[in-house]
């Protein structure tokens, strides 16, 4: 594969780019869709796309907002996209940590983003590969009133609801540090047994598709599940990869305290 070089998007047309890459790898409308005004905006109120260019061409990006909680500012990671001719080939992660190091230059050590939890692959880049934990839970963060491209295989049909976990990234916690400097996770912070596990459905979007009801008792189910563990102080800090029982694990604060940070 050619080189990949990680750099700022700033013209109108590597902005333009950043929207195509929306169509292709979300499938939503328009309307979902963030526009090059939104881009050049958040650009000028402190935030920053960071693009992944092969041969000058735009193949995926982040996209990376000004926050503030009480005095302090830090990150707020909007979206990331990759082309799907260069997924699983360690873009994403590339502009992970090329983020975390920008905003770490900028004096920033916290950055804050979303998922869905159930989906597999996401929950073990996010915990495994990039260190973060999950304390909070979202019901139908962005809503179901918007449909997507059927013809898109990797996307969920309208009408589940949007749950979404929220990922706190430390960026210089010395689990995200070791992980920054290419050491491997484990799948759980060894040697702490987890205190909870919360199993998801094997492949999600094939199970929207093939039965939407199932699929909705199956949400139900783990939305209940992390509801009922983080209102008991439980923390997301692992993920176990199974092609039979993937599964989130969550541990006590202070155990990871210890552990993780």
């Amino acid at each position: 594969m050619a080189d990949i070089v990680i750099r700022e998007c700033v013209t109108i047309d590597e902005l333009d780019s950043c929207i195509r890459l929306q169509r292709e790898v979300f499938g939503l409308p328009d309307l979902e869709i963030s526009p090059r005004r939104h881009l050049i905006v958040s650009r000028q109120a402190g935030g920053w796309t960071l693009g992944a260019f092969v041969d000058e061409r735009l193949v995926g990006f982040v996209h990376h907002l000004a926050a503030i909680r009480g005095a302090e500012i830090f990150g707020y990671s909007h979206m990331m996209a990759v082309d799907p001719d260069f997924q699983n080939k360690g873009v994403g992660a590339r502009l992970k940590w090329s983020q975390r190091e920008r905003a770490i230059q900028e004096g920033r050590s916290f950055i804050k983003w979303t998922w869905d939890p159930m989906q597999a692959r996401n929950a073990h880049f996010n915990l495994n590969r990039l260190g973060v934990t999950v304390g909070s839970y979202a019901v139908n963060f962005y809503g179901t009133d918007y449909g997507t491209n059927p013809s898109l295989t990797n996307v969920e049909p309208a009408g589940i609801d949007s749950d979404r976990l929220f990922a706190s990234w430390q960026l210089e916690s010395p689990r995200v540090i070791s992980l920054a400097n290419g050491d491997s996770s484990p799948t759980e912070p060894a040697p702490v047994k987890p205190a909870a596990m919360i199993e998801i459905p094997t492949n999600w979007t094939q199970l929207c598709r093939e039965d939407a009801a199932r699929a909705r008792r199956e949400q139900l189910r783990v939305r209940s599940e992390f509801q009922q563990a983080l209102a008991a102080g439980l923390i997301a800090a692992g993920f176990e990869r199974s092609s039979a029982q993937p599964r989130y694990l969550l541990y006590a604060e202070e155990v990871l305290r210890s552990v993780l940070q």
